[in-house]
């Protein structure tokens, strides 16, 4: 593996939180109530995993041929790690670093770290950043293989063949996480579904998680103060970690509960269950969609995924347990059903 220790494969990173982890909360909801919606078992694969398997003699992966270990940080928080703008604790948040978030450290002073994540540059408290030789190496840990879509829209087929059924559709830039990795196919997660997709439309990088701006943060504007503050309030969680069968939006919640618990914040009683609150208020087109209204996804017509849209083509939802609370791209899969439940 000295080739592994040699190359870092590029921190351009995801914008997701949580690590590996599953939570089977009985007290919160059972196996039989919430079937279809339980994340898959065998999450993405960290690069030593993927140099063990077979297909990396035969599939290249996106390498930094030279990367400089010694500007390498990875947030050490619970949740997240607020950049802000100036150094200070008093100075403006500009954005929030994900726990096991990967930056490029511009600068140290005063106890003040200057970093650059994703699209976000900003100062961050020292003392939270994981550095040096112990940053690379839990780099190796904490990171995913990913699989960009390469073409307009790909197809996410049940089994790996050209004549399995059509899962879903996933648009170009779309960042699939990889359970497996075959010479033609690349077997992939997506919410709580998992399928595959043809190898040749998609490019496979070792990533870890990005910053998110404030700017995907702020409040949607021309809707009603009902919805931008279903809006603000949901996007407080956006990190979080994802539990399945959790209803608490700090301790974790899988994505009809933490839809459940931003609705129950401001009067409005969902139920427990994707496929029920996709009958919980009027059916409405995708191109009429307002912030704060609901977004369904599944596998063909069988939904088990619900998201928020918050305006300007995104959704903020709990996607699984690698991801947490995290925003997307209205169609970063095939919506089933869009839902209005605040009438105003």
């Amino acid at each position: 593996m000295n080739h592994v220790n040699k190359k870092f494969l590029k921190i351009s990173t995801l914008c997701i939180a949580g690590t590996v982890l599953f939570a089977l909360n009985s007290m919160n909801a059972s196996a039989d109530t919430l079937v279809g919606e339980r994340p898959v078992a065998g999450m993405s694969k960290t690069l030593e995993e993927y140099y063990a398997t077979t297909a990396a003699a035969t599939t290249e992966i996106t390498l930094a041929e030279e990367y400089d270990y010694t500007n390498l940080g990875i947030a050490n928080v619970e949740n997240h790690l607020n950049i802000r703008q100036e150094p200070g604790e008093d100075k403006k948040i500009i954005g929030k670093l994900p726990k096991d978030a990967g930056c490029t450290i511009l600068e140290i002073k005063d106890g003040w770290a200057k970093i650059k994540s994703g699209k976000v540059t900003g100062y961050v408290m020292s003392s939270f950043l994981i550095t040096g030789d112990n940053a690379v190496k839990l780099a190796k840990e904490v990171g995913s293989l990913v699989a960009r879509v390469n073409t307009t829209t790909l197809n996410v087929r049940s089994d790996a063949s050209l004549l399995a059924e059509v899962v879903t559709n996933v648009p170009v830039d779309e960042e699939l996480d990889v359970l497996e990795v075959y010479p033609e196919w690349i077997k992939i997660s997506i919410d709580s579904d998992e399928g595959f997709i043809a190898r040749q439309y998609a490019d496979l990088s070792y990533e870890l998680k990005k910053a998110v701006s404030v700017e995907e943060l702020e409040s949607s504007s021309g809707v009603s103060s009902t919805r931008a503050s279903l809006v603000a309030f949901a996007k407080k969680y956006l990190g979080n970690p994802y539990v399945w069968g959790g209803n608490n939006l700090n301790t974790g919640v899988d994505c009809s509960g933490f839809t459940r618990a931003v609705y129950s914040n401001f009067g409005y009683s969902l139920p427990r269950v994707s496929r029920d609150q996709a009958y919980s208020g009027t059916s409405i087109s995708s191109s009429n969609a307002k912030p704060g209204d609901l977004v369904f996804y599944g596998s063909g017509s069988y939904i088990n995924h619900v998201a928020i849209y918050i305006g300007n083509g995104q959704v903020i939802h709990a996607s699984n347990p690698r991801s947490g609370i995290k925003i997307s791209n209205m169609y970063y899969r095939d919506p089933i059903k869009v839902v209005r439940v605040i009438n105003d």
